[in-house]
C-alpha cells in the first residue's frame, strides 16, 4: 500500500480522492485555500476539503509554493503525489518531494488540450472524443512524461458539466490500475510529442458571448462547452441572458441579430440559420425552457446581439 499525497480542488477532482483512499494510504490532502462564495461573499471550502473531511483525512491549505513544500516535508515521507485539477503550477522542491515524483490527471488526450481548460475547449472545437492522460509531471504546462491514456467518444447531448463528470469516474479508474504499475516499475513513462498540440487557455469574458454573426453551429459548440457554467451569454433586446442549452433548426430563416417564437419555441437568427433556445436564464431569475421564457414575455420577437 502507497502513502500518497493528494492534490486536488474542484468536485471532478473528488472521486480520484474517494478511489486512492479506499487503496491506498493518503497521509495528506491538499487543497487550495477556503474563497468567497456566493452573494455574501461568505469563505466556502473547496470540495476536495469537505471530501477529504469526510473521509477522516488531514487537509493542508497553503497560500504559496513556499508553505506547499513545507505541507508536502512536514507530513512526509511519502512514496507519491497525485495531482488532479490542483489549480497551481508546481515548482521543482515540490516535484521533487516524494520518492516517486508526481503524477497527474488531466481531461485530455495529451497533447491535444494543454492547459486550464481542456473540457470546454474540446467542445468548443467540436471534437468528436476526449479522454484523459496520466502523466509524470515536469516544470512546464502538461508537457510531461505519458504513463497511460484512454479515449472516450463526445455524444451529441453532452455539455462540460456532463462530459466532465465522466471523464472525472473514468481517470478515477484508470488511476487505480495505474498507480500500482507505476510504483512497482513496470511502466516506463514516454516523452510527449508536440504533433497535435494545442492549448486549452483559460475562459474569459468574451468567450462567453455567442457570435451572431457567426455560423449555428459554432453558436452551439459554445453553449455546450459553457454549460452549466459560466455559461455563453446573449444580449437579446438589450439584457445579457445567459444561454444553456440550444438546438440548429432549420424551422424558419430569420435576419441575424433577430429573435421570434414559432409555436412558443424561441429562434434566434444567426448568420447561416437558426438556433433554438431551449434553456435560457434571464438575468436575476433562475433558468427556465425557452417556451416559459417566451411566456414570461410580452412580445413574441426582437433583437438579438
Amino acid at each position: 500500500m502507497a502513502r500518497v499525497v493528494f492534490l486536488g480542488t474542484p468536485e471532478p477532482a473528488v472521486p480520484s480522492l474517494k478511489r486512492l483512499a479506499q487503496e491506498h494510504q493518503v497521509g495528506l490532502v491538499i487543497t487550495q485555500p477556503d474563497r468567497p462564495k456566493g452573494r455574501s461573499g461568505t469563505p466556502s471550502p473547496p470540495p476536495v476539503k469537505e471530501a477529504a473531511v469526510r473521509l477522516g483525512l488531514p487537509v493542508s491549505q497553503p497560500d504559496d509554493s513556499r508553505q506547499l513544500a513545507d505541507a508536502i516535508s512536514g507530513f512526509g515521507p511519502f512514496d507519491v503525489g497525485v495531482v488532479v485539477a490542483y489549480g497551481r503550477i508546481l515548482d521543482s522542491e515540490v516535484l521533487g518531494g516524494p520518492s516517486h515524483g508526481m503524477v497527474n490527471l488531466h481531461f485530455s488526450l495529451l497533447p491535444r488540450w494543454r492547459g486550464a481548460a481542456p473540457v470546454v475547449r474540446a467542445l468548443m472545437a467540436g471534437d468528436p472524443m476526449t479522454g484523459v492522460t496520466i502523466m509524470k509531471l515536469d516544470e512546464g504546462l502538461d508537457t510531461g512524461p505519458v504513463l497511460t491514456a484512454q479515449a472516450i467518444d463526445i455524444p451529441p447531448d453532452d455539455n462540460a458539466g456532463t462530459l466532465t463528470d465522466r471523464l472525472s469516474h473514468l481517470g478515477a479508474r484508470l488511476l487505480a490500475e495505474t498507480l500500482p504499475r507505476y510504483l512497482s516499475g513496470d511502466i516506463v513513462a514516454m516523452p510527449q510529442s508536440d504533433e497535435g498540440l494545442m492549448y486549452a487557455r483559460k475562459i474569459s469574458k468574451g468567450d462567453r458571448s455567442i457570435d451572431v454573426d457567426g455560423p449555428a453551429l459554432a453558436a452551439a459548440a459554445k453553449v455546450r462547452a459553457l454549460a452549466p457554467t459560466p455559461a455563453a451569454t446573449l444580449v437579446i433586446d438589450g439584457e445579457p441572458h445567459k444561454i444553456l442549452a440550444v438546438r440548429p433548426t432549420d424551422v424558419a430563416h430569420l435576419e441575424p441579430g433577430t429573435w421570434v417564437a414559432i409555436d412558443g419555441r424561441p429562434l434566434a437568427g444567426l448568420a447561416d440559420g437558426s438556433i433554438e433556445l431551449v434553456r435560457v436564464q434571464p438575468p436575476g431569475r433562475k433558468s427556465m425552457t425557452g417556451p416559459e421564457w417566451v411566456n414570461g414575455l410580452q412580445e413574441d420577437h426582437g433583437e438579438i446581439a
